[in-house]
C-alpha cells in the first residue's frame, strides 16, 4: 500500500512539473493544485456544471472586476476566446492547473454520487434494444468515470479491444470478444469528447493530432481476489468524422501463459519442449495482429525462466512483468531506429535467452541471426501469413547466407479460433458438402497422424444461450510449426536464388509438418471448436 501511495505521489509530482513547464511555454500562470483545490470557493454564478465539463474550465475567483478560470492543457483555445467574449465586463485571467487538479475542483462542484452502473451486455446481431439500453447507461456515467467504466466492462467480458468509431452524428462503440467485433453502444459526441480527453491524458496522446498516434497506459482492475494490473496500447487515427481510437487490452493472466494452456497438438507441444530443453537458435512466431503471438512467446519464456538462465527481452511495450527477467521497453520511432543497436548492447549482458518483440529491419534480423549462431536462443515475431512464407520472406530480408539459414530452428505460424462452450455445444453428423470440404485436408495429413473416417465422425455447432450468447467461450490456438530439418535445409540450399514458398511447404509437410487447416480441422473433429470457425480463421 505504501508503495502504491509513493508511486501515486510521484505520478502527481510528475504531472505538476509537466503542467508548470507547459504554462511557461504558453505564457500562462501556473497553479500547483495540490491542496489548493480544497481552499478555493465554489463559484456557481458564471458556468453551469455541464459547461465546466464541456469547456474544461472552472471559475475559481471573482473580485473587483477580476474573474479567474482554472484551465488545463486540454482546454481548447476557442474556449478561452469564448469566455473572454462572454464575460467582457470582467478582466479575465487564466490559471493552468494539472488535469488531476481540474478533476478535484469538479468533484467539489459535482460531488460523486452512489450510482450503480449497469453491466454492458453483448448479444446476437440485431438486438437494438440492448444497444439502446447500454447507450443510455453510458450517458449516465460520470465524465471522470467513463474510461475506467469501459475498461472494467471490457475486462469483465474478456474483450481484447475497445473500438471507438466516429460517425456523422454519433460515435460507435464495439468490443472485440473472442476475436469477433460486437456493437455495444452509441456515444453522443459530447460524451466522446469527455472520453477522448481522458484517453489523451492517460496515454500521452493528443486529442487533435493530424496524424496517427500510439500511446500506452495501465489500469488497476478490481477482482474477487484483489486487484490486477491491465496494460493497454492506444492507437488513434484522424478520420473524416473525427479521431477514431482503438484500445488494446493486454489481459495477461499468468496461468494463461503456460504451454499447457495453449491447446497444442502433441507433436507441436513436443517441438516446443525440445526448444526449452535445448535453448539455442532462432524461433519465430508469425501471424496477424491479435493472433496470440505474445502469449505464445511469454509461454515459452515462462518455461525457460530459471535461476540458472539470463533472459533479456526487448519489447514495445513491456506487456507483462516477469520476476527474474531483464525487460527493456522500446518506445517511439527513435528507439525503433536504434533497435539493432539496443540488441547489440543486450548481447554484451551475456544472456542465454533473448526475446525481441518484432524483427522489423535487415539490421535487426542479421543481429538476431548472429546471436542465434553463437549459442543464444532468440525468440521473436515476424509478419507473414504462414510458416513457409515467413521463411522465404526472412531469407529475402537477410540474403541467402547458409550460415544465417542454419541459425533458424523453428517457425510457428498461428491463429486464434473461438472455443466451443462445452456445456452447450451440439453434436451433429456432417452432410456430404462438408465432408467434401474436409476430405482433401484429412487425406493430406502427414504420416504419423490417424486419418478420421469421414463417414463416422461427429462435428459440433455452437448453441446460443443467455450465458453464452454466441455459443463460444474463450479461444484456442491453431498452428503450424515448420522445423528446419535436414530435408528443409537441403531444399533451401539446393538453389538459394530460387527458393519458392510452395516447395518449402511441400518438403515441410513431407517431413511431418501439420498445416494450420489440418490442425484446425482435427480440433474441430475433436469437438474443441466448429468447422465454420476454422473456415473463418484459416484459408483452406
Amino acid at each position: 500500500m505504501d508503495q502504491n501511495n509513493d508511486a501515486n505521489q510521484e505520478l502527481r509530482s510528475s504531472e505538476e512539473r509537466a503542467t508548470a513547464d507547459r504554462a511557461g511555454r504558453l505564457g500562462l500562470k501556473y497553479q500547483d493544485s495540490r491542496g489548493w483545490t480544497e481552499t478555493v470557493g465554489l463559484i456557481k454564478d458564471f458556468l453551469t456544471v455541464p459547461e465546466m465539463y464541456n469547456f474544461h474550465a472552472v471559475p475559481t475567483a471573482v473580485d473587483s472586476g477580476q474573474l479567474v478560470f482554472a484551465v488545463t492543457i486540454n482546454t481548447p483555445q476557442t474556449v478561452l476566446k469564448q469566455l473572454r467574449s462572454r464575460f467582457s465586463d470582467f478582466n479575465i485571467s487564466f490559471l493552468l492547473v494539472a488535469e488531476s487538479g481540474y478533476k478535484e475542483l469538479m468533484r467539489r462542484h459535482d460531488p460523486p454520487q452512489t450510482i450503480r452502473y449497469e453491466d454492458i451486455a453483448i448479444t446476437s446481431p440485431g438486438q437494438s434494444q440492448t444497444l439502446e439500453d447500454v447507450s443510455k447507461t453510458l450517458e449516465t456515467v460520470r465524465p471522470d468515470d467513463v474510461l475506467d467504466y469501459l475498461i472494467k466492462q471490457a475486462d469483465r467480458l474478456s474483450a481484447s479491444d475497445i473500438h471507438l468509431e466516429n460517425e456523422k452524428d454519433y460515435v460507435g462503440l464495439r468490443f472485440r470478444v473472442d476475436g469477433t467485433l460486437h456493437p455495444v453502444a452509441r456515444l453522443s459526441k459530447d460524451k466522446f469528447r469527455q472520453l477522448s480527453s481522458s484517453i489523451a491524458i492517460r496515454s500521452n496522446v493528443s486529442v487533435n493530432a493530424p496524424e496517427p498516434q500510439t500511446g500506452h497506459m495501465s489500469s488497476q482492475i478490481e477482482t474477487g481476489d484483489g486487484t490486477k494490473a491491465l496494460n493497454m496500447r492506444i492507437e488513434t487515427v484522424p478520420t473524416a468524422n473525427g479521431q477514431d481510437a482503438v484500445i488494446r487490452l493486454f489481459n495477461l493472466d499468468r496461468h494463461l501463459m503456460q504451454l499447457d494452456n495453449l491447446g497444442l497438438s502433441e507433436r507441436h507441444r513436443q517441438q516446443l519442449e525440445d526448444i526449452v530443453e535445448h535453448p539455442h537458435g532462432l524461433v519465430m512466431v508469425v501471424g496477424p495482429t491479435g493472433s496470440g503471438k505474445t502469449t505464445t512467446l511469454y509461454s515459452i519464456i515462462d518455461r525457460l525462466n530459471q535461476s540458472t538462465r539470463k533472459i533479456v527481452t526487448l519489447e514495445d511495450p513491456v506487456e507483462y512483468a516477469f520476476e527474474g527477467i531483464t525487460q527493456i521497453p522500446i518506445k517511439g520511432d527513435k528507439d525503433r531506429q536504434a533497435f539493432a543497436d539496443k540488441l547489440r548492447a543486450v548481447l554484451r549482458l551475456d544472456p542465454d535467452v533473448i526475446m525481441i518483440g518484432e524483427i522489423r529491419d535487415i539490421d535487426t534480423a542479421k543481429t538476431a541471426m548472429q546471436a542465434a549462431l553463437t549459442g543464444h536462443l532468440v525468440l521473436s515475431t515476424f509478419h507473414a501469413a504462414d510458416a513457409a512464407t515467413a521463411l522465404t520472406r526472412l531469407l529475402e530480408v537477410i540474403g541467402q547466407n547458409p550460415l544465417f539459414i542454419n541459425a533458424i530452428r523453428l517457425i510457428v505460424a498461428q491463429r486464434l479460433a473461438r472455443r466451443l462452450d462445452d456445456n452447450t455445444k451440439q453434436a451433429y453428423r456432417p452432410d456430404d458438402a462438408i465432408k467434401n470440404q474436409l476430405r482433401p485436408i484429412i487425406e493430406s495429413l502427414p504420416e504419423g497422424y490417424d486419418r478420421p473416417n469421414l463417414d463416422e465422425i461427429e462435428l459440433f455447432r455452437p448453441v446460443e444461450t443467455a450465458d453464452t450468447p454466441f455459443g463460444y467461450s474463450g479461444r484456442i490456438m491453431i498452428a503450424e510449426q515448420l522445423a528446419l530439418t535436414p530435408a528443409v535445409l537441403a531444399a533451401l540450399n539446393r538453389d538459394p536464388s530460387r527458393v519458392e514458398t510452395a516447395e518449402i511447404r511441400r518438403v515441410a509437410v513431407a517431413e511431418g509438418m501439420l498445416t494450420m487447416p489440418q490442425d484446425g480441422i482435427l480440433k474441430a473433429i475433436s469437438g474443441v471448436t466448429s468447422v465454420e470457425e476454422i473456415f473463418r480463421q484459416v484459408d483452406v
